[in-house]
């Protein structure tokens, strides 16, 4: 794949997002006494460069060392090294946390959706695409604000049903500071989603969770209607899949791929950070 030479090292990132992760990264452990070699690469240099393999699509091998973010090997092992210590988890948390302090996420709904993409080498969470041909894939289930921001992501093969996700998506939902001394909020008001999710099992879930259900009934409701706040969702995947690491899936373990999904959609958040003084 063809790389854009004007792309430089630290521009895909910014520091306001890596004031966020900075404390979360672990120490490195201490090199074996006597051992000489090249010094470590700046752990921002290496998420530079995960965020550039995500972004582009482009094989870990073949990321340019010129652009100085390191071999992609080195960005690889970091991303799993990080992703074992919950730092993709806890850092997606933290931009939650800033905007809910800033005022900026709406809780008055939430919608739910899937999308699945091809697995082209299989691997873990993949199953066979019914929509596909029977093509090995995986599906990214999403949980989103009112106005669109994720706020949880879930990985499952192709052929599992969207149904069996909603309740890992909102018990998965860490609690999010708010503006006020309240308790933090981990739930929406309402939850919209398609027909999909239509079942006895999930409204009963939602009913016992406190949270209204706006789930269009299979031959009652049609998606013209429904449409009018489930445009968010599909438009919070269409996001997602511009990562292009995600939109055709390599990455076979199930670390791997499921540390580029939370940090996709840690970087959408991303987006409506302030800046900082």
């Amino acid at each position: 794949m063809a790389t854009d030479a004007s792309v430089q090292p630290r521009q895909l990132i910014t520091d306001e997002l890596w004031e966020l992760l900075a404390p979360l990264i672990p120490s490195p452990p201490p090199a074996p006494r006597g051992r000489t070699g090249r010094p470590r690469r700046d752990d921002r240099a290496v998420l530079e460069g995960i965020v550039f393999v995500l972004s582009t699509g482009i094989g870990w091998a073949k990321l340019p060392l010129e652009l100085g973010y390191g071999s992609g090997w080195t960005c690889w092992r970091r991303l799993r090294q990080w992703q074992d210590a919950g730092v993709w988890d806890e850092l997606h948390g933290a931009v939650l946390d800033r905007l809910g302090q800033q005022g900026l996420l709406d809780w008055s709904r939430a919608s739910a959706d899937s999308v699945s993409v091809r697995a082209k080498k299989g691997g873990e969470l993949t199953g066979r695409n019914p929509t596909d041909r029977g093509k090995l894939g995986t599906k990214y289930h999403l949980l989103v604000t009112a106005d669109g921001l994720p706020l949880n992501v879930v990985l499952s093969g192709a052929n599992r049903h969207d149904s069996l996700f909603l309740a890992p998506l909102l018990d998965g939902q860490r609690a999010v500071k708010g503006t006020g001394r309240g308790r933090p909020r981990r739930r929406p008001v309402k939850l919209h989603a398609d027909k999909g999710y239509d079942n006895r099992r999930v409204r009963a879930y939602l009913r016992r969770r406190g949270i209204t259900a706006r789930i269009a009934r299979i031959g009652v409701d049609s998606s013209q209607r429904l449409g009018r706040y489930r445009w968010v969702v599909e438009r919070t995947i269409s996001w997602l899949l511009n990562y292009k690491r995600l939109a055709l899936r390599y990455d076979t373990s199930n670390t791997t791929i499921t540390a580029l999904a939370r940090l996709a959609i840690t970087l959408i958040c991303a987006r409506r950070l302030p800046p900082t003084n």
